[in-house]
């Protein structure tokens, strides 16, 4: 082992460059601004224009059209953001740019105005998608070809992308709700501006990662590659790398049903009470911190393991971990699936925690398996000349991969019968009881008080018995048996929803001794909801319900199918294998452990001395 004393860029922490941590701590920041202002968004958008905290009052459709535009267009954006680091500027500099442009979104976000929120929005999609891909590429940039640490490199940058996710689900979302939207906007903004800090700090560590292939500092191997043709070696790299991003396509399709679908599966049908005085019931939404949670835990423990494989000579190639990943996560829907089976076996039934817990600890055991190793993978692939590109086209799989999971999440819902309600408060009120509710008074101070819904304009909700009698559709109270078809009645479109609910009950011989059931919901109209005068007159009230068996029975469908789909086409992976390894050209065959004089690739004339 040399003595001499190494260059900054050339220093190790717990194993690895010092270069890994200052990445890991500016993408830990860059995605505490991401999922911080992701989190508040839609509850931003959604909010009324005249509500003490006032939102741009979108209704919540638009709201969640705009958001799914937005969180695909941010990940499609990385193709162009990798273009222009391989034929501009480097990697390095298009980060640096996109840094400074997330730095002046976020910022402008914070400012409550209509043209600042579009603008704040159009530049954090363009500086994410500058930094995103490149700041992945420079980790790999950091090990040399066939560096064993390289795959656990990415393992321990990707903590750092779930730590800020973990604390931005908290902090940003507090502090938008008990000081404004955009004092979280702003929060996310300061995160965006630590993190650039930070990696302008750090350039000393990454000194000869990231440069522009074809510009000065780039050594005569790297020009001479970026002007060349692809040889037929990388020409076969590209397709199996192309391949493998279907691959991503199919996993974060299923795997992010976590916002989605799970998400609503958790807030209907998971007991989340406690039996704890000062946390009686676990909101839903903190649920999602379990994955980010998770990762932290077991980030390193499964990058060590896969290099402890690796070391006992068994199959350990980035496609072989993925498959293995894709696997893993799809049977997390199995505790899905048995989380609906123990709802279902009682009527408007819960399932336990603990499926929630198992299901997401398999899916951030797969995603360990298959997200860091996808990143890892592509820098061992790409073409120097198109390393950017090529991340920018993962990212963008991942876009069209939550595209996808917000179809499947789409198609498990059931599209609700609607009417409205059609009896005043006073005959209303003995089919509610008095609920707490927290609100802002006109000092934005939180404050509890307990009262009706109906007196709040807040929504409530009746337990239904439902099934046909004589031609038509009786609903029926859960426990009293009182009748509730005088309250509402259904909508009369060409009375298609009541001749489509009938048929449904007729067919399934849905009766008064065999009934299906509904959780009738009562919604103020949101525009009245609005208007001070109206507050408490119980009038404008909708009404939507599902029928819950059949709901039920789409979701545990959607949870069997997630399973079967990711499980098969895992083990497909598995099947073709060898072949799929041919054309990687034994990328990974030379991978160990670098001697001291291997481990940097930068020449160092003090070492090579």
């Amino acid at each position: 082992m040399s003595t001499a004393t190494k260059q900054p860029h050339q220093k190790e922490l717990f194993g690895h460059p010092v270069g890994l941590f200052i990445l890991f701590f500016t993408e830990m920041w860059e995605r505490f601004s991401y999922y911080g202002m992701r989190g508040i968004l839609v509850l931003y958008m959604a909010t009324s224009a005249t509500a003490i905290d006032p939102g741009l009052g979108w209704t919540n459709k638009d709201a969640i059209w705009l958001y799914g535009w937005y969180t695909m267009l941010v990940y499609v954006a990385s193709i162009p953001g990798g273009w222009i680091a391989d034929k501009f500027l480097g990697q390095k500099k298009t980060v640096m740019l996109g840094g400074l442009l997330l730095c002046f979104g976020h910022g402008i976000l914070a400012i409550p105005q209509d043209w600042a929120f579009f603008t704040g929005l159009l530049l954090i999609i363009l500086g994410v998608g500058g930094l995103k891909p490149n700041i992945s590429t420079m980790v790999g940039g950091l090990y040399k070809e066939g560096d064993i640490r390289r795959d656990s490199g990415f393992t321990i940058f990707y903590i750092g992308i779930n730590i800020g996710a973990f604390l931005a689900s908290i902090t940003v979302g507090l502090v938008a709700y008990y000081y404004g939207w955009h004092y979280g906007f702003g929060l996310a903004g300061i995160g965006m501006l630590l993190g650039q800090l930070v990696f302008v700090w750090g350039q000393k560590f990454l000194k000869g990662v990231g440069e522009f292939s074809g510009g000065k500092e780039a050594s005569m191997a790297e020009q001479e590659a970026a002007k060349r043709p692809l040889n037929k070696i990388e020409k076969d790299r590209v397709i199996v790398l192309l391949i493998s991003f279907l691959i991503v396509v199919v996993f974060w399709g299923a795997f992010e049903q976590a916002g989605g679908l799970m998400n609503l599966y958790t807030d209907a049908k998971v007991d989340r009470s406690t039996g704890w005085s000062w946390l009686a019931e676990i909101p839903a939404a903190v649920f999602q911190s379990l994955n980010a949670g998770y990762i932290i835990i077991f980030g390193t423990i499964i990058g060590g393991f896969w290099i402890w494989w690796k070391k006992k000579g068994k199959e350990s190639s980035s496609l072989f971990k993925m498959a293995i990943g894709t696997i893993i996560m799809g049977l997390g829907y199995v505790f899905m699936m048995f989380a609906s089976q123990e709802a279902s076996a009682e009527t408007f039934g819960k399932a336990a925690m603990i499926w929630i817990f198992l299901a997401y600890l398999f899916h951030t055991i797969g995603e360990l398996c298959t997200s860091p190793v996808a990143l890892s993978f592509i820098t061992k692939l790409a073409p120097l000349k198109y390393a950017s590109i090529m991340m920018g086209v993962y990212f963008a799989a991942t876009g069209f991969g939550n595209k996808l999971a917000g179809s499947i999440g789409e198609s498990a819902q059931l599209e609700p019968f609607e009417g409205k309600m059609i009896v005043s408060k006073e005959q209303i009120l003995p089919y509610m009881e008095k609920e707490t509710f927290k609100i802002k008074n006109e000092n934005k101070e939180v404050v509890e008080i307990t009262e009706f819904p109906i007196n709040e304009d807040k929504n409530f909700s009746i337990r239904a018995k439902v099934y046909e009698e004589n031609g038509s559709v009786v609903f029926k109270e859960y426990k009293t048996e009182k009748d509730l078809n005088s309250l509402f009645e259904l909508s009369k479109e060409e009375d298609a929803n009541t001749n489509e609910l009938l048929a449904t009950l007729k067919e399934n011989k849905i009766t008064a001794s065999n009934p299906y059931h509904a959780k009738l919901s009562f919604e103020k109209d949101k525009d009245k909801a609005q208007i001070t005068a109206n507050k408490g007159d119980g009038k404008d009230y909708g009404v939507s319900f599902v029928l819950e068996e059949q709901q039920s029975e789409v979701e545990y469908t959607t949870f069997k199918w997630l399973v079967i789909f990711t499980v098969a086409f895992g083990l497909l992976l598995i099947l073709f294998l060898k072949r799929l390894k041919k054309l990687t050209h034994g990328a990974e065959d030379n991978e160990h452990e670098m001697l001291e004089t291997e481990k940097y690739e930068i020449a160092d004339p003090e070492i090579n001395n």
